[in-house]
């Protein structure tokens, strides 16, 4: 089995923040070149430009035959791309074919389909490396996530004795773009259907980034959730703003058509506007911002279930976190009144983990996570 290193240190490579983060995220997760990030965030000006720069790199990487580096460039280049962009499906296909064909081929890599709905659920399984099975590690992502990203994380977790089950759910990856199922908030369906699939009853369950909250919601529905771990939470996206901006927002929420006006507003003045929120009607398949919206708004605290969750649970935070507000952390481990027991971390820029999920030095966070399944199995 390939194993990873993952390099610690988060990079200055471009102003904006989310740029920023993006090329910092697929070195951090061990599958970029360090001069080839740097590179791309001297050339990307705007995000007109992330498309060219990043299919550059993946060209140039396989013309080279660095599989893994090529995979991710095109996976990391239709990151950007809109929906509406004829190229962004063709994307998605090229990274997935290099991964499973080119990058990891010969790893110990089951694909399954989970039937899910009339339709299914992509799903991995990692075999534990060790002939003595510790137990069975369950990995989701968030928002618009794909399932293949885990794998580095996943093989940590196989080389030292567990099971891992990674999959995508309703929005994500593969789930929306061949299955045609978008986003909900119900994440418990999606685990049901797993845990169902692979015949488990006693498992740890990790979420990644909007993961953090799915997999409370799932863990207050599914008691064959014995541990949970979130890297990374929202709680409650309305909570998110500051509470003027909250209630402002409660106001407008109340005229749909005005809302609709002002989100293409906000789309023509700003590319990053235009891509978060045709991101959220593509992963929703709703074409209406307000509606759209609709949808991310049932992702909050009493939607979650906060206190049904009656798990061991660990939270993962980033202090400095640039989508979600460090009080979202207090804020998270205050409604969970009623877990078997809560851990609580909170990754600094001194550790170089300050970041979205740890991204900066996910070793760490690792690590961590590892020692606290052990210590609660």
């Amino acid at each position: 089995m390939m194993t990873f290193d993952f390099p610690v240190g988060y990079h200055a490579l471009h102003k904006v923040k989310i740029i920023n983060f993006q090329l910092n995220r697929w070195y951090s997760l061990g599958y970029a070149r360090l001069e080839d990030v740097k590179w791309a965030g001297s050339q990307i000006q705007t995000f007109d430009d992330w498309k060219g720069v990043m299919t550059g790199l993946a060209k140039k990487a396989v013309s080279e035959e660095r599989w893994i580096n090529a995979a991710f460039y095109y996976r990391a280049a239709e990151f950007f791309v809109l929906p509406s962009d004829p190229d962004k499906e063709g994307l998605y296909d090229r990274f997935a074919d290099l991964f499973y064909n080119k990058a990891f081929t010969g790893e110990p890599i089951e694909r399954h389909k989970v039937p899910y709905g009339g339709a299914h659920l992509p799903a991995i399984r990692v075999a534990s490396a060790q002939a003595s099975l510790k137990g069975t590690i369950v990995i989701h992502g968030g928002f618009d996530s794909f399932i293949e990203e885990w794998y580095s994380c996943a093989t940590f977790f196989a080389a030292r004795g567990y099971d891992i089950i990674m999959f995508e759910g309703p929005g994500q990856g593969a789930a929306l773009k061949k299955y045609g199922l978008p986003l909900i908030h119900e994440w418990e369906k999606p685990v049901k259907a797993v845990l169902d699939h692979f015949r488990l009853d006693d498992v740890t369950l990790l979420g990644i980034s909007m993961g953090g909250w799915m997999c409370f919601r799932a863990a207050a529905f599914e008691p064959r959730i014995k541990r949970v771990i979130a890297s990374s939470i929202a709680f409650d996206y309305l909570q998110i703003p500051p509470l003027p901006i909250q209630v402002l927002a409660r106001f407008l929420l109340r005229f749909p058509r005005l809302m609709d006006y002002l989100a293409g507003l906000k789309m023509k003045a700003s590319y990053q506007e235009r891509w978060g929120i045709n991101n959220l009607m593509y992963i929703t398949k709703i074409p209406s911002p307000f509606e759209a919206s609709d949808v991310l708004l049932r992702f909050n605290e009493q939607n979650q279930h906060p206190e049904l969750v009656k798990q061991d649970v660990l939270i993962l935070t980033g202090a400095e976190d640039h989508f979600i507000p460090l009080k979202m952390h207090y804020k998270q481990v205050n409604a969970l009144k009623n877990t078997r027991s809560l851990t609580a971390r909170i990754f600094t820029r001194k550790e170089q983990a300050q970041n979205h999920c740890q991204i900066g030095n996910i070793r760490l966070a690792l690590d961590l996570m590892l020692k606290w399944i052990e210590e609660k199995s």
